[in-house]
């Protein structure tokens, strides 16, 4: 295979991993042993705010009034287009009901999570769009109470155009808190009473260390990081927007990587030459976090063919992945790891990430190779169920016993025995051999 990096980025998405694991884990201690008053202390010295962390929806009601009518339309747009996505995929999974044998009956019910927590994040930009991906996708499953969380914004309260999208969304309990003080308040229940059965939603690489090591205590989305994207393009690409399309994610923070798949030399050198000068007509912050994205993880990588480009992009497994190729078909038939895929230039990322319907909280560093971005199914359990009636159990009952006794299991055998000494009684069973004591 001939792979040449035209552009090699100096850093990897887990470059600064270490750091916050060890921040992380200071804090998730203190708050486990504090509580809410650990919470509080963080959120004053880390955001500036001392103000009440649940917003009543008397507030919510009031501050919408805040919310121009285009920005309220805008929100209803996005919210629909993800509560209907969300809701296509509900229906395609169902419950069923099937005969395994003569008097046995087994099922699968999808039963939604009671609470989930959406941690919506506020810092550089106001996210909008994730209460709707986030809020409404639970909603859409059904959850019964939904915690959404978000950043005091430039040290005031909420932003406003974020609290109405939670509300229109529809959050049960809102909160005005980030970071990883959000993220452990949601999974221990703290000022809401409710502590969450699966967290969702972007943010840093705290927010995502936060969610990584509470994983288990609680159900998360997907282990993710900062915002990626990779386009994969040929000679049909155009140059100027395969630039701005890279750029337009690398904002997202100093840490977004921006990868460029190719088979055509002069695109890529076009493209390299071309994203520094976008970058310079950002305004701030927007510039430097884009800025230091290029120079520290961006990349241009250069192959002699199709399937090598489709070898390079599944092994980078990129969070978005943008296709600029001639045939279409060909590449979408073949791409397998990708958290999301925009196909054909009329397709941005960005209107995945806004309002185009399906999820944009998606995996990060190479988790897309085994996971797949947030869905409706997240928020859904498929339970089994199975029934028998007492001729069923005889031979559930006789091969049972057998097998744990194989096992070395006699106390599961036993509640076999029980039940044909119940229902048979006096008829002599081959339960195999009794397990012996080892001494």
């Amino acid at each position: 295979m001939a792979i040449t990096y035209l552009k090699k980025a100096d850093k990897t998405p887990e470059t600064e991993s270490a750091q916050a694991q060890a921040v992380v884990t200071e804090m998730l201690s203190r708050i486990e042993a504090e509580g809410e008053d650990a919470v509080r202390a963080y959120a004053k010295t880390l955001d500036k705010w001392d103000g009440p962390i649940l917003v009543t929806r008397e507030e919510m009601d009031a501050r919408a009034a805040e919310v121009p009518d285009q920005v309220k339309e805008d929100i209803a747009f996005a919210v629909a287009q993800v509560r209907s996505f969300a809701i296509a995929q509900r229906d395609s999974v169902r419950d069923f009901e099937m005969t395994m044998s003569s008097g046995l009956k087994a099922g699968q019910k999808w039963v939604p999570c009671n609470v989930a927590g959406c941690y919506v994040p506020t810092g550089r930009y106001a996210h909008i769009a994730s209460a709707c991906m986030s809020v409404a996708t639970a909603k859409a499953a059904g959850v019964k109470t939904v915690v959404a969380c978000s950043t005091p914004f430039r040290g005031g309260a909420m932003h406003p155009y974020v609290l109405y999208a939670m509300r229109e969304a529809g959050a049960d309990v809102v909160m005005t808190l980030g970071g990883v003080q959000a993220i452990a308040s949601m999974a221990y229940g703290l000022f809401s009473g409710q502590p969450a059965d699966v967290i969702v939603g972007p943010g840093n690489k705290f927010v995502a260390e936060a969610k990584r090591m509470l994983f288990g205590k609680v159900g998360i989305d997907v282990f993710a990081g900062p915002s990626e994207i990779g386009i994969l393009a040929d000679h049909t690409a155009d140059p100027e927007i395969v630039a701005v399309d890279l750029v337009g994610q690398a904002e997202h923070g100093h840490e977004s990587p921006a990868w460029l798949f190719t088979d055509d030399r002069a695109l890529a050198e076009a493209v390299i030459a071309r994203v520094p000068e976008l970058i310079e007509t950002l305004p701030e912050p927007a510039r430097d976090a884009a800025f230091s994205a290029w120079r520290d993880y961006g990349e241009v990588i250069l192959c002699d063919t199709r399937e090598e480009l489709v070898k390079v992009s599944d092994d980078y497994a990129s969070e978005h992945l943008e296709i600029h190729c001639a045939d279409l078909d060909w590449w979408t038939a073949n791409l397998t790891n990708y958290g999301s895929l925009f196909v054909g230039e009329e397709t941005t990322v960005a209107y995945g990430d806004k309002c185009s319907g399906p999820n944009h909280i998606l995996p990060t560093k190479y988790a897309a190779r085994y996971s797949a971005g947030l869905s409706v199914h997240k928020f859904l359990k498929p339970l089994t169920w199975q029934q028998a009636d007492r001729g069923a159990s005889k031979e559930l009952a006789i091969r049972t016993a057998r097998i744990s006794r194989l096992e070395g299991m006699e106390a599961h055998a036993r509640t076999a025995d029980a039940r044909l000494a119940k229902y048979y009684p006096g008829h002599n069973f081959d339960l195999g051999t009794p397990v012996e004591s080892i001494s």
